[in-house]
């Protein structure tokens, strides 16, 4: 039973009538969404909501025992994280207790208010009691507790004396319920006693299915689609997780991966049930099959379409009926919607943008679920004729495109494998590095911009608050991840790339105002923001989306893009005039800033620090700019000599440690950093000297456990912890190979490619204790790492 079966509605009318209806859109979707708020309060009466009440009974009244199955509801809810639940009754304290036998989780609030249990640390004498005070009442006590726990939200069901103060000062997303017919303020109603508790069961169940989420599926398993302007995620069962527009970075229209079913469906399955037999992706594309008995389900993004709209195609194919799910959920699903059965398909309504799902031929029913409209269809595919479905968002035209579907299909798989072809991939794991490759690419944006990852807020830790938003465009990660391309054989990313960093660089006073990251069209980042109204991955939240990261100080941002400028210009054999002048303006801002503390790589919430990488990095500007005025005929300043020694001199001054043994993660302790591997991986050291082969073991005996490599182990100013994470693995597999520990890298490399998931896509981090994938995903860093080490293995 859902909530909103078990609620009878009781609606509000002038003369304090009651309609006893079904329950109306608004209501059902207001109560329901009690189970989705981050701070839940549930307050019952005992006499009328927990225990029958009669007022004839008399003595038998001193003798009333809760109904069972609300007693065992409220236990489930009270073990439920951010979940509070209490008893407030007319009754003394001690009968209450004694009476109702509920366990200590409950709170209990006796005499009309007046009395608290232990277990509670609202003062009596906060209560307005005494001469001359107004009595204190139930409205007062819940008003209290509502503070004290800081609930987003108070469900009050009553049946008993006193309860219309209490309904009447609910507001906003609180709901009120009254048991049994008496006249009532309250909103909602519910027969008896029986059917209270019913209520409260299925209030349990709801939120402990989005508390904890709906069997969530394994990261890993996760495929993204892509035609660059635009990217999804689906799952194995080819239900669609993930799908923002307009852009990457906008909010989600489709986010089940993160709030389950309420946060958007878009699910395909045959009719007869059985679980899919397997996925893959159709070799060089980035077109994802799904394979049942006697049916496919092939999903793509298509090519070509006008700017601004987005046609994410699914084709049902075989000779099973198929049943389909369609409810779009616009602004992680905080937006109502409506649909309309058109000729060729449906029109949405609800999104600030028009939207619409063209699938002729197929007959829809429209019914409500508690986050507004949903679609529901039976399909007949056959071997001949396959059914279609496109969403087209930013478009309302469900006329037939210009192209038949298979020709799409075809022309949105040569973008990726005519591109493929060019590519000169590693022999070693030839395969999954192709996978990479096209990973990579897909996260490329026509405005230049690079993805950091797909997605937002997927967990660090299962449970945790390490829930961030990794679809923006950080310098960093930009540069890396088209160098590697660049390394493969494709530049026109990297032209693109540095053609947006030229963009933002233009539009600041200076360039070492530089933030480390920005928005996919290159613009500021507005505030982070918490979407309460989401579970979270395994009940993992908050879900954000901004990123604070983008105030911080990040000196090493700078080091990245001329280490690509330096990497495509050996390939081009030239050395452009604006990118040169990028590189000077790079190496201006490393003089001017490299002795600040900063925040360094990992975006610590912490205070800032002389942190090594970010030295090494400031090194590598100025070791780089050097090296192209040499190479290239430039003037360089004569300053940077002499500062890019300065830098080294300090870094193997300050950075290395004789208690660690090792270079540390700052000049300011012992504690260890696998970015700190990078003062040999960069070339300021000879990858033979002592000091970063002691580094390398270092490192390796501290952070390494078995099959993955953490960043660090230090308090850093967030509660929680976090998994391996993926491109310290592969900085660790290349220090290997710099001190000729090849077998060492070769048996870690192989570990990093059986993290990867079915069809070849890898996340960020990587828990060895559970053994499941964590973090944003697909990660542009796990994938560019993973090419690096190929390509190393091959040529060491």
């Amino acid at each position: 039973m859902t909530l909103t079966q078990a609620v009878e509605t009781a609606q509000e009318t002038p003369e304090g009538g009651i309609v006893p209806e079904g329950m109306s859109v608004d209501v059902r979707q207001r109560v329901s969404a009690l189970a989705r708020t981050s701070r839940l309060l549930v307050a019952c009466d005992y006499d009328g909501a927990l225990a029958p009440f009669d007022p004839s009974d008399g003595a038998d009244a001193a003798r009333r025992r809760p109904v069972p199955e609300a007693v065992r509801a409220l236990r489930d809810l009270a073990d439920l994280p951010g979940t509070v639940c209490a008893v407030i009754s007319a009754r003394p304290l001690r009968d209450l207790a004694a009476l109702s036998r509920l366990p200590a989780e409950i709170r209990l609030v006796g005499a009309y208010g007046t009395e608290f249990d232990t277990d509670l640390t609202i003062e009596p004498d906060s209560l307005e009691t005494g001469p001359g005070a107004p009595p204190a009442d139930k409205a007062a006590a819940l008003g209290l507790l509502r503070e004290q726990v800081e609930a987003t939200a108070t469900l009050y069901i009553g049946g008993g004396e006193g309860e219309e103060p209490v309904f009447m000062q609910l507001t906003g997303a609180d709901a009120g319920v009254r048991v049994g017919a008496e006249p009532t303020v309250a909103s909602h109603r519910v027969a008896d006693t029986p059917a209270a508790a019913s209520l409260l069961s299925a209030l349990a169940a709801e939120r402990r299915s989005w508390v904890f989420g709906e069997r969530p599926t394994p990261i890993e398993r996760m495929s993204m689609l892509s035609n660059q302007a635009s990217v999804a995620l689906v799952g194995p069962d080819a239900r669609l997780l993930w799908f923002c527009h307009p852009e990457p970075d906008s909010n989600a229209l489709f986010a089940e991966v993160l709030g389950g079913r309420s946060a958007g469906v878009f699910a395909i399955a045959p009719a007869h049930g059985g679980r899919p037999l397997g996925q893959r992706y159709l070799p060089g594309t980035m077109t994802v099959r799904t394979r049942w008995s006697r049916m496919d389900v092939t999903d793509y993004l298509a090519h070509g379409t006008p700017r601004g709209r987005t046609d994410l195609v699914r084709v049902i194919s075989g000779v099973t009926p198929a049943t389909v799910e369609f409810a779009p959920r616009p602004d992680f699903g905080r937006a109502p919607v409506s649909m309309s059965v058109q000729e060729n398909g449906l029109l949405v309504e609800g999104a600030d943008f028009p939207m619409a799902l063209y699938s002729p031929g197929v007959e829809w029913e429209i019914d409500q679920d508690d986050a507004g409209d949903i679609a529901r269809a039976v399909v007949h595919p056959r071997s001949e004729s396959p059914v279609v479905l496109e969403l087209r968002c930013g478009t309302d035209s469900l006329v037939p495109g210009t192209l038949p579907e298979s020709e799409l299909q075809r022309t949105s798989g040569e973008h990726w494998s005519a591109w493929l072809d060019g590519l000169s991939l590693p022999e070693t794991a030839r395969q999954l590095s192709a996978r990479s490759a096209l990973t990579l690419r897909g996260l490329c944006t026509p405005s230049g911009g690079v993805m950091a990852a797909a997605t937002t807020s997927l967990p660090e830790e299962i449970g945790g608050v390490r829930n961030w938003d990794y679809r923006y465009c950080w310098l960093r990660d930009g540069a890396l991840t088209v160098q590697a391309l660049v390394s493969l054989g494709s530049t026109a990313e990297a032209e693109g790339f540095l053609d947006w960093v030229h963009g933002v660089v233009d539009s600041l006073p200076s360039p070492e105002l530089l933030a480390p990251l920005y928005s996919l069209r290159g613009t500021s980042l507005g505030p982070e923001e918490v979407i309460e109204s989401l579970s979270g991955y395994a009940g993992s939240r908050p879900v954000r989306i901004g990123n604070l990261a983008d105030r911080q100080v990040q000196l090493d941002v700078f080091g990245p893009v001329v280490e690509l400028i330096t990497r495509l210009s050996a390939v081009r054999g030239t050395l452009a005039d604006r990118d040169w002048n990028l590189v000077r303006a790079m190496a201006e801002a490393v003089a001017r800033r490299w002795f600040e503390p900063d925040h360094g790589i990992w975006e610590e919430r912490d205070e800032p620090r002389q942190r090594v990488y970010s030295k090494v990095m400031c090194w590598v500007t100025l070791d780089r700019a050097v090296s192209l005025a040499g190479s290239y005929g430039r003037e360089a300043d004569p300053s940077w000599r002499g500062l890019r020694d300065e830098i080294a001199a300090e870094v193997l001054e300050k950075g290395w440690n004789e208690e660690a043994e090792s270079f540390t993660t700052a000049y300011d302790g012992t504690d260890l950093d696998a970015a700190s591997l990078h003062i040999g991986l960069s070339g300021l050291i000879d990858p033979a000297d002592e000091r970063f082969q002691a580094t390398v073991t270092a490192i390796e005996a501290e952070l390494r456990s078995g099959p993955t490599v953490y960043r660090y182990h230090r308090e850093d100013g967030l509660p929680g912890g976090e998994g391996g994470f993926h491109l310290c693995t592969t900085w660790l597999i290349e220090a290997y190979l710099l001190t000729g520990r090849r077998a060492e890298a070769e048996e870690l490399f192989k570990h990093l490619v059986d993290a990867a998931g079915p069809t070849g896509l890898i996340p960020e981090e990587f828990d060895p204790v559970t053994e499941r994938a964590l973090g944003n995903h697909p990660q542009a860093y796990s994938h560019l790492g993973l090419i690096r080490c190929a390509q190393l293995l091959d040529r060491l």
